[in-house]
């Protein structure tokens, strides 16, 4: 393992982030489905909103949550919103990035840095991992729902 890479320790807080999330706004957490190094730099194509956290301090890189649009209209059902615009879906997408990031930062204490989340709706193509050439990629199922959480995170100290 290189010094920089986050230990299984770190990695296991983004897991509970996830579905701790999940847990309190609906009262059923997600479901880790596996946890891997991915095989290339890019997020995967087959989801349709992204989540994006840019992570500095005396971490770098970023997080991002990937969903389809189905979960995320789930999402907004259990927080009790009917408007299921594009910017809600958006701004939904946005959220579950940020809390797991935040959530995350409460581990990490101020030596983690998040930035504002960047949301994106359609093809990722164009997002690569920033600092690692094989990302940890979190599949994770909620309500029968897949979803991925991608950590691209280094240690700088």
């Amino acid at each position: 393992m290189n010094k920089k890479d986050i230990s299984e320790v770190e990695l296991r807080v983004f897991i509970t982030a996830v579905t701790e999330y999940f847990q309190a706004l609906a009262g059923e957490p997600a479901q880790v489905r596996s946890a891997y190094l991915g095989a290339d730099l890019s997020v995967p194509q087959s989801y349709d909103y992204t989540g994006l956290i840019t992570i500095s301090g005396n971490y770098r890189g970023c997080v991002y949550f990937s969903c389809r649009q189905v979960l995320l209209r789930r999402l907004l059902v259990c927080m009790g919103e009917n408007d299921h615009s594009e910017s809600n879906l958006l701004d939904a997408v946005g959220e579950v990035a940020n809390t797991i990031s935040g959530n995350a930062r409460k581990h990490f204490g101020a030596a983690l840095e998040i930035s504002v989340p960047v949301t994106i709706h359609g093809p990722t193509e164009s997002i690569r991992a920033a600092v690692r050439a094989r990302p940890f990629v979190i599949t994770i199922d909620w309500l029968g729902q897949a979803a991925i959480v991608m950590i691209d995170l280094e240690r700088l100290v």
